[in-house]
């Protein structure tokens, strides 16, 4: 084996950022989460998560140099949504835009901010599998709702006509964007340290 292969090898440090950074990435994904009890709330999660999810995240791209680490991360993430009592859904999807998250950021050799910063706006999309079971299952997804009551029923149905989730997706990557530029400015000297220009 190559120094150049064993080099690009996840190692223990590599696994327990991982670790770290999903574990912070968990608890404000869940704690922004609570507010999907209110309708409104419920369709800005994705996008509230790119924002602020987003400058943890940034710090992440800090420590990642080999690749697999993004993908990792989305990948668990899709499973953690499937543990806490969503459907199958947000793991393949996750999967996918982890995939494309981790390809952007390796185009850019890990150094690139114009990468980091797009990267950012990428990876949030995994918890746009969250919605795929109210625009592909909207009646079992309703049905399973009827303890919130028929005002929250109602106004979610009419809040998410089947084009939305394209909508959806969109404004995500936009606040995950913003998320990045946020994270820059906060993180600048994290960044000055790893060589992220």
């Amino acid at each position: 084996m190559s120094k150049k292969e064993s080099g690009n090898k996840l190692n223990g440090r590599d696994l327990i950022n991982i670790g770290i950074y999903t574990a912070i990435y968990f608890v404000i994904a869940m704690a922004l989460a609570m507010t999907g009890l209110i309708p409104i709330f419920l369709i800005l999660l994705s996008s509230m998560i790119g924002i602020v999810g987003g400058i943890p995240f940034m710090l992440f791209l800090t420590k990642v140099k080999k690749p697999g680490m993004i993908l990792i991360m989305s990948t668990i993430m899709g499973i953690l949504m499937f543990v806490t009592g969503m459907t199958w859904m947000p793991i393949p999807f996750s999967v996918v835009t982890g995939l494309i998250a981790e390809l952007v950021y390796r185009g850019g050799n890990y150094k690139s901010m114009r990468s980091a910063i797009l990267t950012a706006g990428i990876f949030p999309l995994w918890s746009c599998g969250n919605y795929l079971p109210l625009f592909l299952q909207r009646e079992q997804y309703f049905a399973d709702r009827t303890s919130y009551g028929q005002e929250y029923v109602d106004s979610v149905m009419n809040l998410t006509p089947v084009w939305m989730f394209f909508v959806l997706l969109a404004a995500t990557f936009v606040c995950g964007i913003i998320g990045g530029l946020l994270g820059k400015a906060l993180l600048k000297k994290h960044f000055e340290r790893a060589g992220i220009a």
